[in-house]
């Protein structure tokens, strides 16, 4: 019987490992963190170490039994699983070391989150229902905070997480430029902003920057740190009750703000006749998605008389849909 040193020993000087990191070392050059699959695939790698499977050419019978749902797996945790495995299986058979690609077939799908889209008409009660909120009574900041980071978000399509840790530094007033730092892709990006939003922001800043001088980040708590998601959610949803109260029973997410600034974006292009298919790797870009699919999925958010206009060529966005529930 092995001794559990004996067992890392043999799997750590496997080549099962070995692919694994050349993989996820690719991954992670393409933008994807790293713990998107090392978790499902070190757990795979000490499967196949146990069960003696080939480390020269992996069978897709040799893994399927690990790809088999568990017992208290959850449908969304068990397609995560398999998905790691069945890029896997497409690296290694890319390099002539699989017989195959693992299938996606036996698979539950997990239902994808429908964005809601609000309308001009919400979307301008909503702020101006920012413009009158008390906010946190801890911080005296909190109610211009509520006033600006919705619009951040919307006006320049971030996602939440990139508005709430947004950095003072990170706002160059003079270029009307917002450096993202630290987001789901691990990549940095420049946001050009529109100069009605980046007047917005510095008024902002000359109350923010007397009442927190020495903190680093742009929207503060009342200990100068970042607000949590949760904060941030709270509030919208607290403003949309305003507005909305009983009129629509929607549910909404302060993500859906992204959403909507995509399809507005896509809306204005096909308004000038642009050509989707060229066109939509500079949203792609704007946006921080690491796999184009992620910004094909917009157009089918898009009202239906514009899906049937010519400005969209269905036959250029072949398989293009992604198939894991993910906040892009």
């Amino acid at each position: 019987m092995h001794t559990l040193y004996e067992n890392n020993r043999r799997w750590h000087m496997s080549r099962h490992h070995e692919h694994i990191e050349s993989m996820i070392s690719y991954k992670e050059s393409l933008g994807y963190a790293r713990h998107t699959y090392s978790g499902y695939l070190y757990d795979l790698a000490a499967y196949l170490m146990k069960t003696e499977a080939s480390e020269d050419m992996l069978s897709i019978a040799a893994i399927q039994p690990w790809c088999e749902q568990r017992n208290t797996e959850k449908t969304v945790s068990y397609r995560r699983r398999a998905t790691a495995a069945r890029e896997y299986t497409k690296y290694l058979y890319a390099m002539g070391l699989c017989d195959g690609i693992l299938s996606m077939d036996a698979v539950p799908s997990v239902r994808r989150y429908t964005p809601y889209i609000f309308s001009d008409t919400e979307l301008e009660s909503l702020f101006r229902a920012s413009d009158h909120q008390k906010g946190d009574p801890r911080n005296p900041l909190s109610p211009d905070i509520i006033a600006v980071i919705y619009r951040l978000i919307y006006f320049c399509g971030l996602r939440p997480n990139e508005g709430r840790e947004l950095q003072r530094k990170d706002f160059n007033s003079e270029a009307g430029v917002l450096l993202i730092r630290k987001n789901k892709t691990h990549k940095e990006r420049l946001i050009p902003i529109a100069g009605d939003v980046a007047e917005l922001c510095k008024n902002y800043l000359l109350k923010r920057d007397l009442l927190f001088p020495n903190s680093e980040f742009f929207f503060p708590s009342s200990n100068g740190k970042p607000y949590p998601a949760k904060w941030l959610t709270r509030h919208f949803l607290a403003l949309w009750r305003d507005v909305y109260t009983e009129e629509n029973e929607k549910r909404v997410r302060v993500y859906d703000l992204r959403h909507r600034f995509a399809t507005a974006v896509l809306m204005e292009w096909l308004d000038r006749g642009e050509d989707l298919y060229t066109a939509l790797p500079y949203l792609s870009a704007y946006m921080g998605h690491s796999d184009y699919r992620d910004t094909v999925y917009y157009i089918h958010l898009l009202p239906e008389r514009l899906l049937k206009t010519a400005s969209i060529d269905w036959g250029r966005f072949p398989k293009l849909l992604p198939e894991v529930t993910a906040h892009e």
